[in-house]
């Protein structure tokens, strides 16, 4: 017996339910396919200015130390990074914000009020009260935050890298 050149109802049915499954599929799927990587196409600007509260917190001539925390979210994964600053105010409207971290191997530095310097507890690197190297395997001064004051309120440029 030989078989018919037309198609059968059933093959006909079996056709158009792939067709319509596969259209479904992509219709669903491609939305599916961009929720599910969109973290991971994402890229994450870390520029911002952060308040390190009044001016009248920090005392003329004195570093001060101020902390802070940051989140990253990197694709799936987030991160909370802390982050220490000095503020010395040379004068009442003069203000230099310094990172506290050391730029020999990033360990952070503490404030000596009896040596009047930054001192380096990893490897002895010793900072003046501008941030300057007094001593230590150091190769450059401690960085640096571009600040403002707006409405009596320090603030700080926070570039993360």
């Amino acid at each position: 017996m030989a078989k018919s050149p037309h198609m059968s109802r059933n093959d006909f049915v079996k056709g158009v339910v792939g067709i319509i499954g596969t259209i479904m599929g992509i219709v669903i799927g491609l939305p599916a396919i961009g929720y599910i990587l969109s973290p991971a196409l994402k890229t994450q600007t870390s520029d911002a200015w952060i308040p390190l509260g009044p001016l009248e917190n920090y005392p003329v001539g004195t570093p001060t130390p101020f902390s802070f925390t940051r989140s990253k979210v990197a694709g799936w994964q987030k991160t909370t990074n802390s982050y220490g600053v000095y503020v010395l105010r040379k004068t009442e409207a003069d203000t230099t914000v310094f990172s506290n971290i050391c730029t020999h191997l990033s360990c952070r530095v503490i404030w000596h009020e009896d040596i009047a310097q930054y001192v380096c507890p990893c490897h002895d690197g010793h900072f003046a009260k501008t941030g300057a190297i007094v001593s230590g395997p150091q190769p450059r001064p401690l960085d640096t935050y571009e600040n403002k004051v707006e409405d009596g309120n320090l603030f700080i440029h926070f570039v993360e890298g």
